[in-house]
């Protein structure tokens, strides 16, 4: 018999769909997501598989509905008042960070522009350990007791200041409270180098700088990620 693997297979897919209101394609869905394959692990495989299936179906739903409506009275706007149109776009895509040692984490960006002037991206992650496919919170990570949040909070508060000592204005001025104020334990994801932790468009910084990241080393942590 062959010992089960903790390793996954992933294979990336694209799914693509235009919504039309009187015959004019008002808005395209385009949803990048990847299939896991876990061999001799159908149990993980298939918890992972289901968690990603009803991200999908969650999202297709929302664009079906609520961007789909907004596209509409958008449409109805633009021709009332005699101004240009322009096609809504959903976008959502996932990107596989870490695919080592029994775990398996990834982000998903959800951009959507609705007609304003820009679009704008909202992110989303999953970390899951590959032997069972069970869902690892951020606590996980830490001894018991540990104080992570603060501790996490000070490395990215060091990080930023040397970030912003290289590039002035890539932050607001109150960058350090606002560091604190949106700190979200879900907004991680793994990779080789670290644990990152991410932070939305306008939460500590002007939409120019985007979503910003700040990976902190696993001897920071004092964790490593084995299985």
């Amino acid at each position: 018999m062959k010992k089960p693997t903790c390793t996954a297979i992933i294979h990336m897919n694209e799914f693509k769909q235009s919504f039309k209101y009187n015959d004019i394609v008002i808005l395209t869905l385009i949803i990048k997501y990847p299939l896991i394959n876990i061999p001799h692990n159908k149990l993980a495989e298939n918890n992972i598989n289901r968690m990603i299936n009803i991200q999908i179906e969650e999202y297709y739903n929302y664009v079906s509905s609520t961007l789909y409506n907004n596209a509409v009275e958008y449409y109805h706007d633009s021709q009332t008042n005699n101004f240009p149109f322009h096609v809504n776009e959903a976008i959502m895509e996932y990107n596989v960070t870490y695919n080592e040692n029994c775990f398996l984490s990834l982000y998903k960006d959800k951009y959507e522009f609705t007609g304003g002037a820009h679009g704008n991206t909202i992110r989303s992650s999953d970390t899951w350990e590959t032997c069972q496919g069970t869902y690892i919170p951020m606590y996980c990570y830490f001894y018991k007791g540990t104080n992570y949040m603060n501790l996490l909070i000070n490395e990215i508060t060091k990080q930023a200041e040397r970030n912003l000592n290289q590039n002035p204005g890539i932050y607001f001025e109150d960058y350090k409270n606002l560091i604190i104020e949106n700190f979200n334990p879900n907004s991680y994801f793994l990779t080789p180098h670290g644990m990152t932790i991410y932070y939305q468009q306008y939460d500590i910084a002007p939409y120019s700088t985007g979503i910003v990241e700040f990976t902190i080393p696993y001897r920071i942590i004092g964790w490593y990620p084995s299985c």
